[in-house]
């Protein structure tokens, strides 16, 4: 099978990131054009050496640019078109099958309640969703907090499937080493209680919140604040305004595999943080939540899809504002560190598996079978095959 992704960009964002950690585990050949931005995580996708078209759009609206994605994937001999984020999906569902492409799955990594990608969802994103949403066969839902969104949009439920995002554990389990060199190498001290924040600094992250609790908080702690973003510079004016400016420390973007970037990955970063914050009331899985657990760290949330009903041990849920992250720090400072292991709530997320899922979903779309979901199960006598004797649990 030969499989084209198309997304809308390939900065250091979660999306991207997944992107190029499932086509390190996808049994099949894959291409990726990005619509515009072909950044580093388009360079650590060539490393790995998948084929990257950079198609240069210049915007959102660039007429332009459906005919040269006709162009390409009518040349690339495809089996299935994949798509990624909003902008990808308006306009590359109609561009394969304007290709004679009728196998298309896209995924749906960021619709949150209010927004999707930081875009107020309107009536007329909602419209242009839901018009190049009819082209496809099947969208994937990272989250059933995603998928629960998408029905109530109006996406008929019997073309939504369930594929969680996934880490890989042990890229993320602690290495007292790592904790060591990385502090060393941010200036971090060796007693320090290092708080941790990581992902895209936007407003709806709500580290400003994190940013204000931390001075509230012993002189000990500091904040160790991972990714980049349009609130960097507000972030910094926060700190110096709540007196913790030489507590706070931005790392900028970090990918999350070694690939030569200058400075410590993502995991080596986890390594050397005592705790994770992550006080975004609007997750649609909850990655570095799930990836924190994976290194061991007790983490503190306000919001995680990928957590819900399911028993997580270190995990917490946060409800409220900087007082709230007050207290919550404060007693996860005062509790005596525990094993720095990785537990099952974190390797239930194991890319391996989310990998299998989606081609379950590939080989649906490309047979036009049903997918996975809207199977029923095959009922067995034997005792050994139930639920409970073979040891699974729901998702």
């Amino acid at each position: 099978m030969k499989v084209l992704h198309i997304i809308t960009g390939l900065g250091v964002g979660g999306a991207e990131q997944q992107l190029r950690l499932l086509l390190r585990h996808l049994p099949v050949t894959c291409d990726v054009v990005t619509l515009t931005n072909a950044g580093a995580v388009a360079d650590g996708l060539r490393a790995d050496g998948v084929r990257v078209v950079d198609l240069g759009m210049r915007g959102n609206r660039d007429p332009a640019a459906l005919p040269r994605l006709v162009r390409i994937i009518r040349a690339g001999g495809y089996d299935l078109v994949h798509t990624h984020l909003y902008r990808a999906c308006v306009y590359g569902r109609p561009a394969a099958r304007l290709a004679g492409i009728r196998a298309i799955v896209a995924t749906e990594h960021s619709l949150g309640g209010t927004q999707v990608e930081g875009r107020r969802l309107s009536a007329g994103v909602r419209a242009l969703y839901l018009a190049s949403e009819r082209l496809g066969r099947a969208t994937v839902a990272v989250s059933p907090a995603v998928a629960d969104r998408l029905r109530a949009w109006g996406v008929p439920a019997p073309r939504i499937e369930v594929v969680p995002n996934g880490i890989d554990p042990d890229r993320f389990r602690f290495d007292p080493a790592a904790r060591l060199r990385t502090r060393r190498q941010l200036g971090l001290p060796d007693d320090a209680y290092v708080i941790g924040g990581v992902g895209r600094l936007t407003a709806g992250k709500r580290f400003d919140v994190v940013v204000r609790a931390l001075a509230g908080l012993p002189a000990d702690c500091r904040l160790l604040l991972v990714g980049g973003g349009p609130e960097e510079e507000a972030l910094r004016r926060t700190a110096r305004e709540a007196g913790v400016a030489d507590r706070v420390l931005l790392t900028g973007e970090r990918p999350c595999a070694g690939d030569g970037t200058p400075g410590p990955d993502l995991p080596s970063l986890a390594c050397a943080m005592d705790v994770l914050a992550s006080p975004s009331p609007e997750e649609t899985f909850g990655l570095a939540v799930v990836e924190a657990l994976a290194c061991g760290l007790p983490v503190l949330y306000a919001s995680c899809p990928a957590l819900e009903g399911i028993p997580a041990p270190g995990a917490r849920r946060v409800t409220g504002g900087t007082d709230a992250f007050v207290r919550a720090l404060t007693e996860a400072r005062a509790a005596p560190p525990g094993p720095r292991g990785t537990p099952d709530a974190a390797r239930r997320y194991d890319i391996a598996r989310s990998a299998d899922r989606l081609m379950d979903v590939y080989a649906a779309v490309v047979s036009g079978r049903p997918l996975p979901s809207a199977v029923p199960p095959v009922a067995s006598a034997a005792p050994s095959a139930s639920p409970t004797s073979q040891g699974v649990t729901s998702p």
